[in-house]
């Protein structure tokens, strides 16, 4: 115990004082604390690490063989990984890791990790028995604002303003019954609040849209996502859905090269015939989504329609999809597929000059003008979620409201001169 010295006096502590000095002693005298240094959930402090890229036609044996990895365990690992990742679909310069024991003349791999994307990785561990994983590393979310007025094209101007191309995306997904999207004019302005995702301190892509405004024509539309127990989705201001039952085109943003007609001169068989669907021109690759919920009927090739694959909906309504460069894995007649699941990849089979997809629309046995038929919207806000979603889009307005659309060209030149 020690002595206090106040003023002109000495005096002993007081218990007070005496705790806080014996916890302070206490603290000094405690042992450091081991902190063990992890590498994708794997403790790596007694262990090397190798960084490489997958090489064309790189095999899993070529890559472990310098390492020292005995055949019979990668024989192994590629058996026993086939359910989780097969390894015969390595994608030339993806990033992988090998972990290892000893020095540059005896290594000793005891986990090979390969990363597909910049969230999902695959471990394989090779001490004592082979066995192999998935991992996903965690995403931080940071909160952003965007806003912009239309000079060119939605597309140019939003990554002009620092956006991306699923921001893009996503911002027409949200208001795709709303606004024509392949009519919107110069003038026309946005404001969106997101998410942009980081792994580490590594931007991978922006991510969940909260809430967005956009001004089509002088008519001003606003989205709020909310999640009343059956998934995300978007609703108005006052509560109602900005989504129907069908999505309005079945792939991401891209440009449409030919309407719904009943006179149209066919490119390839040179003569003028009907056109009873909607072309839209996209990569070769472009994922093609289902329309909505359904039950594959067809699934194959033709003649005319190249690789198709056609969909049944609630009994009165179909829809088809024509010119794919392939039908995706599992898509065959009887298969139930959701809205937005990717159904095939856009292309140019059949009777077609370039890559593009031509949508079909039947209701009712009659085809229709997708672009053009009504449909009911999805459900709005449930009344045990009202109050909930009011003050979420409260605020939300507000905040979309306070958002300043950025200077044009010219505002800036004038501000300038006027200082």
């Amino acid at each position: 115990m020690s002595v206090l010295f106040v003023g002109s006096y000495w005096m002993l502590p007081t218990q007070d004082q005496i705790q806080i000095e014996e916890t302070f002693v206490e603290d000094t005298l405690q042992a450091p604390v081991y902190v063990p240094n992890f590498y994708y959930g794997i403790v790596v402090d007694s262990l090397q690490v190798f960084e490489g890229e997958i090489q064309r036609n790189g095999t899993l044996a070529d890559i472990l063989a310098p390492f020292n990895v005995p055949y019979e365990k990668i024989n192994l690992a590629a058996k026993n990984s086939k359910a989780i990742f097969d390894v015969r679909k390595f994608v030339v310069r993806k990033p992988y890791s090998i972990l290892y024991q000893g020095d540059s003349l005896n290594k000793s791999a005891t986990h090979f990790i390969y990363r597909p994307n910049a969230i999902d990785y695959v471990v394989f561990d090779f001490r004592d028995s082979v066995s192999v994983y998935k991992g996903v590393r965690e995403i931080r979310l940071v909160e952003r604002e965007l806003a912009g007025e239309i000079q060119t094209s939605l597309y140019v101007d939003m990554l002009n303003q620092g956006g991306d191309v699923d921001l893009v995306n996503n911002l027409v997904d949200v208001f795709g019954w709303q606004v024509d999207f392949f009519g919107i004019q110069k003038g026309d302005n946005y404001k969106i609040i997101y998410d942009e995702q980081y792994v580490d301190d590594e931007y991978i892509g922006s991510g969940k849209i909260k809430a967005a405004y956009f001004n089509h024509i002088n008519q001003p539309y606003y989205g709020v996502h909310f999640d009343q127990g059956d998934g995300q989705d978007y609703f108005s201001k006052d509560g109602n859905s900005l989504r129907r039952e069908f999505l309005k085109a079945p792939l991401t943003f891209t440009r449409i090269s030919s309407r719904y007609t009943g006179r149209r001169y066919h490119p390839v068989q040179k003569r003028f015939k009907a056109h009873l669907g909607t072309d839209y021109a996209a990569p070769r690759g472009t994922p093609i989504f289902a329309a909505s919920d359904g039950v594959i009927t067809e699934a194959r090739y033709k003649s005319n329609n190249g690789n198709y694959v056609k969909i049944n909906h609630n009994g009165n309504i179909a829809t088809q999809y024509l010119h794919m460069s392939k039908i995706a894995t599992g898509m065959k007649p009887g298969v139930k597929v959701k809205r937005g699941q990717t159904i095939g990849y856009v292309g140019s089979t059949g009777l077609a000059t370039g890559p593009h997809l031509c949508y079909r629309f039947w209701k009712n046995g009659v085809q229709v003008d997708a672009l053009k038929v009504e449909l009911p919207p999805s459900e709005p806000i449930m009344a045990e979620y009202r109050s909930a979603f009011d003050s979420l889009s409260s605020l939300y307005i507000s905040r979309l409201n306070q958002i300043n659309l950025p200077l044009k060209q010219q505002e800036v030149l004038t501000a300038v001169a006027t200082q």
